[in-house]
């Protein structure tokens, strides 16, 4: 598959700009500072729709990762598949502007705005793949996958991240929303360290807000973390065997 860029419309421009817009303003000051240099590293603007090829250019003269072209949402071996290979799966249409401000499957605003620029950082690159690994050592266990699920929700979509300059956002699930990215650091949610059995044991949200966000201190706890994962996941994945 192929982004058929020529196919955009004036409306596809629009839902970019409005959405690039509302976020650019908000998120300096929320977002992690790394996620904003990957903004400017891969060069997104608000006049023009992102074009894979350039994207791929950047990402892979930064941290050798693609982006590559799916319908929607894909099995769970296809996906880890690709994130082994060092490809982030990315869909190419756009919510209608009725959809602005929820959307249940991702469109390429979600997963291009919100999950490319963190593929400039090699730490976070890094966690994706080695999760993958576990992953696909587990294909064929659903419980397995379900507690991986649990793990890339409550950190690739929707994590937090302690920095110098104050506690900031990374979670892709929140920076391409309005709404989230000013109530996760409000005073509503908990916010709580991350914790790998913790997280595992917490089922996700999908139909409001977030109860709870886990908040990491750098992008090397995320990878570091893998070994705990496969750890608890063999002990629970030997247990169902049991019963």
């Amino acid at each position: 598959m192929h982004q058929e860029y020529e196919k955009y419309t004036e409306q596809d421009l629009l839902v970019w700009q409005l959405l690039f817009d509302r976020q650019m303003k908000q998120l300096p000051g929320l977002a992690s500072p790394a996620y904003l240099e990957g903004i400017e590293k891969i060069g997104f603007r608000r006049d023009r729709i992102p074009h894979f090829g350039e994207m791929n250019a950047a990402l892979g003269q930064i941290t050798g990762w693609r982006v590559e072209v799916v319908k929607g949402l894909i099995p769970n071996k296809e996906f880890f598949e690709m994130l082994e290979s060092r490809g982030f799966p990315a869909s190419t249409w756009f919510r209608k502007l009725e959809q602005l401000d929820y959307l249940e499957e991702p469109d390429m605003f979600h997963d291009v705005f919100g999950h490319v620029p963190l593929l400039t950082n090699h730490d976070f690159c890094g966690f994706l793949a080695g999760l993958s690994k576990v992953a696909l050592q587990f294909i064929d266990h659903e419980l397995a996958i379900e507690l991986i699920a649990r793990l890339y929700w409550y950190t690739v979509e929707f994590g937090l991240i302690q920095e110098p300059e104050g506690l900031r956002i990374y979670g892709a699930g929140i920076l391409s929303s309005g709404g989230e990215s000013v109530y996760c650091l409000g005073p509503q949610p908990q916010r709580v360290p991350f914790n790998v059995a913790e997280i595992v044991d917490t089922p996700y949200i999908k139909e409001k807000f977030q109860e709870k966000y886990f908040v990491i201190h750098s992008y090397r706890e995320l990878f570091d973390s893998l070994p705990q994962l496969a750890a608890i996941i063999a002990q629970k994945v030997g247990q169902a065997a049991l019963v």
